[in-house]
Parts: C-alpha cells; sequence; structure tokens
C-alpha cells in the first residue's frame, strides 16, 4: 500500500532532486533582494550614451580641430560649380538631394549639374520616370538602385515619390579674380550685387538677365543671401553655366574692392532722383560700373545706400510701388547695355 517503505519501486533512490532538502543557505533570499537602483545611462559602458559622453571627453583633451587653410587662387577664374534645387535637402557630405518626379525631370532639363540620380527599387514608372532615365543615360549620370528606406534617409523624409537626384554644392568665384579677368581681357566690368535678396528665384532670375546684357557675374554676400541652389539654378535657364557668381563674406567691403579697381556703384532705389534712363546714368554707364540691388520689401541696406555713388529709380505709374530683383535688374541692365552700344556706335564714327 501507499507508503509502505517495503514495497518494491517504494524507495527514493539517493540523489533524487524530489522532496525537502536541509536548506537553501539564503539562496532564495538574495535573489529576491535585487541589484539597487539602475545607474545612468552615462555610466553604462555600452550604453550609446555613455560612448558619446567618452568621445566627447576625448575631443575635449584633443582641443579644436585646426581651421582647414582657404584654397589658393589660382589666378583665373574657377569652374561655375553646382546648385540645389525645387525640393532639396543637404546631406551630411554637403550634397543636396532633390526630390520628386517634377523637381528631377526639371532639374535635369535646364542642366542642373549632378552626381548621381537614385532610383526606387522596383519603382511603377511612367512618363516622367522614363524621360529621368533617358536624360540620366544622355548625360552619363550613375543611375543607382536604391530602397525606399535609403531614400527617406536622403531626403529628410520628403516626397520623393521613388526619385532622387543629388546635387554637389555650387563653386562660387570671388570678385577680384572676375575684375583680374575683365582687365586682363581689356573689358569694362559690369557687375551686378545683390543686397538682402533671399529668394533663390529670383537669384536665379538676375543670374539669367546678367548673362543675357554681358555683364561680368553677379555678387551675393555670404549672410542674409540666398544661394546659388538648383532652385536658382533651374530659374536661371541654364545661364548659371555660363555667368560666374562671386560670393564675398561683407558686400560693403566688396563695393570698395570694385571702386578701387574703377568701377562706379549705381545703388537701384524707388526713392532716388535719378532715373536709370537719364543721361548721367548712360554716361557712367559707358564704363566699368557696378549696379546694387536691394530685396523688393527692405530695398537697400543702409551702408550699402551710403556706399554707392549714386542712386537711381526705375520710374513707375499707376499703384504698384516695387519690383521684383529679377525684374528690375532686366530693367537696369537694358538701360546700360543701350548706352553702351551708343558709346560703341559713335566711337566707330
Amino acid at each position: 500500500m501507499a507508503g509502505n517503505s517495503t514495497r518494491r519501486g517504494a524507495v527514493r533512490n539517493a540523489g533524487s532532486k524530489k522532496g525537502a532538502t536541509t536548506g537553501t543557505g539564503g539562496k532564495g533570499r538574495r535573489a529576491l533582494e535585487g541589484r539597487g537602483p539602475t545607474p545612468p545611462a552615462e555610466e553604462r559602458t555600452k550604453h550609446p550614451a555613455a560612448k558619446r559622453a567618452a568621445a566627447a571627453a576625448r575631443r575635449a583633451e584633443q582641443g579644436p580641430p585646426a581651421a582647414a587653410s582657404a584654397p589658393a587662387r589660382s589666378g583665373g577664374r574657377p569652374p561655375v560649380g553646382s546648385p540645389r534645387a525645387g525640393r532639396t535637402t543637404t546631406s551630411r557630405s554637403g550634397n543636396e538631394a532633390v526630390a520628386g518626379r517634377n523637381s528631377v525631370v526639371e532639374a535635369l532639363r535646364t542642366g542642373v549639374p549632378a552626381t548621381a540620380l537614385h532610383v526606387a527599387t522596383r519603382i511603377e514608372t511612367d512618363d516622367r520616370v522614363r524621360e529621368v532615365l533617358r536624360a540620366a543615360a544622355d548625360r552619363g549620370l550613375p543611375v543607382l538602385e536604391t530602397t525606399r528606406t535609403d531614400l527617406d534617409r536622403m531626403t529628410d523624409g520628403a516626397v520623393h515619390q521613388g526619385l532622387v537626384l543629388t546635387v554637389p554644392p555650387y563653386s562660387y568665384t570671388t570678385l577680384a579674380d572676375v575684375l583680374d579677368d575683365d582687365a586682363a581681357a581689356g573689358r569694362a566690368p559690369l557687375v551686378v550685387a545683390l543686397d538682402g535678396v533671399t529668394d533663390p528665384r529670383n537669384l536665379g532670375a538676375v543670374v539669367r538677365s546678367a548673362a543675357a546684357f554681358g555683364a561680368s557675374c553677379v555678387l551675393l554676400p555670404e549672410r542674409r543671401s540666398a544661394g546659388m541652389t538648383a532652385s536658382a539654378w533651374k530659374t536661371s535657364a541654364g545661364a548659371a553655366a555660363r555667368l560666374p557668381v562671386a560670393r564675398e563674406t561683407n558686400l560693403t567691403r566688396a563695393l570698395k574692392v570694385a571702386k578701387d579697381a574703377g568701377c562706379f556703384v549705381i545703388g537701384l532705389d524707388a526713392d532716388a532722383d535719378a532715373p536709370v534712363g537719364s543721361a548721367e546714368v548712360a554716361r557712367i554707364a559707358e564704363g566699368p560700373v557696378a549696379i546694387v540691388i536691394g530685396s523688393e520689401g527692405r530695398g537697400l541696406s543702409r551702408l550699402v545706400r551710403e556706399g554707392c555713388d549714386l542712386v537711381a529709380s526705375i520710374p513707375m505709374a499707376g499703384a504698384v510701388e516695387s519690383l521684383n530683383a529679377g525684374v528690375a535688374c532686366s530693367i537696369a541692365l537694358y538701360e546700360v547695355a543701350r548706352a553702351r552700344t551708343a558709346a560703341g556706335a559713335r566711337a566707330r564714327l
């Protein structure tokens, strides 16, 4: 019967795990006590926060990195660089990503310089995709099949529709190089400077007009100014490939450099007395000249206006108070071109 130790098979073998033991020695109690509060993330060696803190400490011990030296001037205009575009983002390498089918199509149509075309894996093709692939093949542009996750990362989550065009940063020249080139070629400089123009489409329109009327360059300040993005490049309709764009740290000092090279600086402002088509402006425009155009809302800044040799206006009728920079630039450059053409005709007589 049960519990009869004499029955065969009822005796427990030695070393069996079943049954009570003499004691755990406190093992169970210690298991319930826990390990105490969790230390901060920076103190856990394998935590990302601890790795970042260690890297920051190493950088602090090494000191700030040495500033990169400025590239030496080659004596001529550097090659016209590349820009950005309609829907763009900037990567860590400095390249920009033009995202979206329409934006990529327009960028390739207008000849925006690019480094590669990224196409989503298993993209649904349409007329725009086929046109983009043909244009990339004609230009010898690398076409890379990329996952949509990587495209999202490249564009910071922008709507890319499976097409991303990478565009390198624009390579600006300097005003001194442009003036040196004009002096070597025996040309009278014609500089178009922009003061506070922040719309890249306005900048592109100015570049297009400046190229059409034979300007030497478009001059931009580094701060509070639009840059040569792909949007500006597209608006210029390819003129940015033919006309250098100079960028200087301080526009007032840059205009002083233009004056030292013999340029007469003319600012455009609605409150000026002399119109751009006057005989006085026409006489000045026959020689080296720099035309400064301010923003549509604020006009010329105080220091820039004070640095101008003459301030001229564009006469307007009706209730219109101002023109955007692209339109104002076209009118002023037309008057300069007309004055120089008339002076050339007189010289030939």
